[in-house]
């Protein structure tokens, strides 16, 4: 098993390396503007190592190759976390409200799955999944729990279809003190209507069953809508004063890792 001090070790150093941009994917996104954040490098670059993050901890933890464990993608979206799995030769079932909303898979335009052939399977319920227990290996939620109608509901079915030993990522909750998120109310924008903190989000885990690994603050500098001369450069001094400095209490999101207890 993978300690706390590990854990943080392995997102370091994966989040630290120069991955090369997937030029099929910012293709793939250019002619529709809802995947415009795709194409800008700063953006792409952290879908990029979150993906990397995923393979190498998933491999480390398991002691298995990625593609021999299952993964949910819950809430696929735009399908590119799912694209990028799968170009990490991984194995994902893709899952999504069946909606019209611009959250759902189903209600926007997504160049991703159409053009890849990715399946997503369409979720009817809330909170129910359509999967037996200990069904999956990994569990993914990247900006989805922020949006469910009952998130003690929810996490308890992701508890549910999670095996035991099985880990839990979830990337991009919005973080209650980020300074993008304050900008954004203060002109009426309250798309994410709930805000989290660490202790928030370590008491919900716990009541859920989930043990956190390792819990961490990114963005402080905005991503999906700015272009920097330096991506990478940007990314370097975005993490570092996220890791070191009381500044990563303004970062805009909050992402953690978990495990669902084998006891």
């Amino acid at each position: 098993m993978i300690s706390t001090a590990s854990a943080r070790d392995i997102r370091r150093q994966c989040f630290a390396r120069p991955l090369p941009l997937n030029s099929k994917l910012s293709e793939l996104c250019a002619e529709t503007p809802s995947h415009a954040f795709l194409v800008n490098p700063a953006s792409q670059n952290t879908y990029l190592y979150l993906a990397e993050y995923i393979k190498l901890f998933s491999e480390q933890w398991f002691q298995k190759r990625l593609g021999t464990l299952k993964l949910l993608d819950w809430g696929t979206g735009k399908g590119h976390m799912t694209y990028l799995l799968q170009e990490q030769d991984a194995s994902v079932t893709s899952c999504d409200i069946d909606d019209q909303s611009n959250d759902s898979a189903f209600g926007q335009p997504t160049p991703i799955i159409a053009k890849c052939g990715i399946p997503i399977l369409p979720l009817r319920h809330e909170f129910l999944l359509p999967f037996a227990n200990d069904s999956f290996d990994v569990v993914l939620s990247v900006g989805v729990l922020e949006h469910v109608p009952n998130e003690e509901k929810s996490l308890n079915e992701l508890h549910r279809v999670l095996r035991p030993g099985g880990l839990f990522f979830c990337f991009y909750l919005p973080q209650r003190f980020s300074w993008t998120q304050q900008i954004a109310r203060l002109k009426g924008d309250n798309y994410h209507d709930r805000l989290y903190t660490p202790s928030l989000v370590t008491e919900l885990l716990k009541n859920a069953g989930f043990r956190p690994l390792d819990i961490w603050q990114r963005a402080l500098f905005p991503k999906n809508t700015v272009r920097y001369r330096n991506y990478r450069s940007a990314e370097t001094w975005d993490q570092k004063l996220c890791a070191g400095t009381p500044l990563r209490h303004l970062a805009t999101n909050l992402e953690f890792v978990a495990v669902k207890p084998t006891t």
